[in-house]
């Protein structure tokens, strides 16, 4: 017989659950949380050379399998067929693989100036100016809408490409100086019948590639919401959402990749990749990147990466974790976040984000993250601006560039480039290259004493 006490205890627990099943779980309050964990459960702690490469918590047998021959295929170098591994690469390209634009799974490398081989992560976009149907920039007849550097089959490469470097000299209120490099961009060696006369020319470096998965998962209302929060919180900057071609969905959708968000997700930002940059047709670009032109050679491979080891390839860049902030109770750092939020910065950087439930992925599901982005477009002024617009981005608005993880730049990939052409070598230089709508944050730094902009400085290398 159960005593009474025992069926108190029962009856107690019954009505708790009950009391609280239905309730809807509730964030803990941002003081509550710890400020280390930038990607929310899918902080990494390494702070090494492999911060940028390391697999999510809680994968599975099965899925760590899939994620690490993903990895594989990231670092592994295309080959022109026929070939027993890899082969496919071409007739134009810009690289042989994805590791090899991303150093380290980080940031690519802008090009020394006069430089034209070798530019393993540097591109040129280019548009006539015009849309196509969908809205996207449109191809420059015999060129497409990227300027590929090198050839295979013994086809002729489109151009080369480098870039010069003018120096600017900006001169702080209080007499000290920063010096700023403006490129310039130079095609030369064009194959014969082309030609780029008229041509928009915009030029990316290839961005740091861990954590999408987080950031794919940041709900389209979210970011609508955030849009547009500055209507009632004057510390918000007003953002714009984008929108581009999904071909998977055949829908117009929220883009989040890219440095204008041309991309909805991470399956076509990798899929995009392998066409325009290594010359791979896949599922969703099943044509070769340069169809139209001179150049073209059917290799006889439909497509030239199977789908298995294409979706091997998302699921790896989605489930790459997001190193940990360092630093967060020293002195400095802390007084640099201060300055941070006063400058306004953080109304574009927002410092704290909560993602979307995702049955499918749950290690990316509900997470309360820190990616000092709100993924959407914001003017930065005539300074930076390309002249090709990109959907509903103009030449001159760009996507808040995520901050998690940019203080350990140096540390895994051995050297530092900021911005989306990579002609900031410090933070300080980015800082300063802002203009549009961060005119207010660069006046407000700019006015600081050293030792506060110093205090900013060393904040941003605590992420």
């Amino acid at each position: 017989m159960i005593n009474n006490g025992l069926k108190y205890t029962c009856l107690l627990v019954t009505v708790l659950f009950f009391s609280t099943a239905c309730r809807k779980a509730k964030d803990f309050p941002e003081s509550e949380q710890d400020p280390r964990l930038s990607g929310g459960s899918q902080t990494t702690f390494n702070a090494g050379s492999g911060a940028f490469d390391q697999s999510f918590f809680g994968l599975n047998a099965h899925d760590q399998l899939i994620h690490d021959i993903g990895d594989s295929k990231f670092s592994s170098a295309f080959v022109t067929a026929p070939a027993h591994v890899n082969p496919g690469i071409g007739p134009l390209f810009n690289n042989i693989s994805c590791g090899s634009c991303h150093q380290s799974q980080g940031s690519g490398v802008p090009p020394q100036a006069g430089q034209t081989a070798g530019l393993e992560s540097f591109f040129l976009l280019l548009s006539n100016g015009g849309v196509d149907e969908h809205g996207a920039p449109a191809d420059v007849p015999g060129f497409g809408n990227q300027l590929q550097n090198n050839s295979s089959y013994g086809k002729p490469k489109e151009a080369d490409y480098s870039v010069t470097y003018t120096n600017q000299t900006f001169t702080y209120p209080d007499g000290s100086t920063a010096i700023l490099r403006a490129p310039t961009y130079n095609i030369t060696h064009i194959y014969p019948g082309g030609t780029l006369a008229g041509a928009q020319i915009s030029p990316r470096m290839a961005p740091a590639v861990f954590g999408l998965g987080l950031l794919e998962n940041i709900g389209d209302a979210t970011l609508t919401s955030m849009a547009n929060q500055w209507r009632t919180d004057t510390n918000v900057i007003s953002g714009q959402v984008q929108y581009v071609w999904d071909v998977v969905k055949n829908q117009l959708s929220v883009g989040r990749f890219g440095h204008k968000c041309e991309r909805p997700s991470v399956e076509q930002q990798v899929a995009e990749a392998l066409s325009q940059d290594i010359g791979i047709t896949n599922k969703l670009f099943p044509q070769e990147n340069c169809v139209n032109q001179s150049q073209y050679y059917d290799d006889g491979l439909h497509p030239e990466i199977t789908d298995s080891l294409l979706n091997a390839l998302v699921y790896y860049m989605r489930t790459i974790a997001v190193p940990a902030r360092r630093n967060v109770t020293d002195p400095t750092v802390m007084r640099g976040e201060q300055l941070f939020k006063e400058a306004k910065c953080a109304g574009c950087h927002r410092p704290t984000v909560v993602t979307d439930v995702n049955v499918i992925l749950p290690q990316v599901s509900n997470q309360t993250i820190h990616p000092y982005t709100d993924l959407l477009l914001h003017d930065l002024g005539p300074g930076l601006a390309d002249g090709r617009a990109v959907y509903n981005a103009s030449g001159s608005e760009w996507r808040t560039c995520p901050l998690w993880g940019i203080g350990l730049t140096q540390v895994v990939t051995g050297q530092t480039a900021f911005l989306h052409d990579g002609r900031a070598t410090t933070l300080e230089q980015a800082i300063l290259w802002h203009a549009g709508q961060a005119s207010y944050s660069k006046t407000f730094f700019t006015n600081l004493p050293k030792s506060d902009r110093d205090a900013v400085i060393a904040f941003l290398n605590s992420l």
